[in-house]
């Protein structure tokens, strides 16, 4: 059964940095394609990034790109997502997630259908 545990959620001022950490459990880690989605109050799901199992292809939504940036380390099965230039519309719940085919990457959130309980991240203007 695969497990996802994310922290390093907080409060931060708009421009700052914070860095998220997802500790995987249950299968193999590098076989399968992780990502970062968010959800902000009274707004739908956001897929805001994702990264392929080995970790050399990565996308980024319009949204983020440029100042999120999206790691894996597969010896510690965890995936990181590095935020900066944070902004007030940063702020909502983010939620790891894992895909289910291996070795597959896609930037559709319907093919990332394990996700972890949620960290929320709040960025005051």
């Amino acid at each position: 059964q695969v497990q996802l545990v994310e922290s390093g959620g907080g409060l931060v001022q708009a421009g700052g940095s914070l860095r998220l950490s997802c500790a995987a459990s249950g299968r193999t880690f590098s076989s399968y394609a992780m990502g970062w989605v968010r959800q902000a109050p009274g707004k739908e799901r956001e897929f805001v990034t994702g990264i392929s199992p080995g970790g050399a292809n990565t996308y980024y939504a319009d949204s983020v790109k440029g100042r999120f940036t999206v790691s894996r380390d597969n010896a510690k099965n965890t995936v990181y997502l590095q935020m900066s230039s944070l902004k007030a519309e940063d702020t909502a719940v983010y939620y790891c997630a894992a895909g289910d085919r291996r070795y597959s990457f896609t930037n559709s959130i319907s093919d990332y259908p394990y996700w972890g309980q949620g960290t929320q991240v709040t960025v005051s203007s």
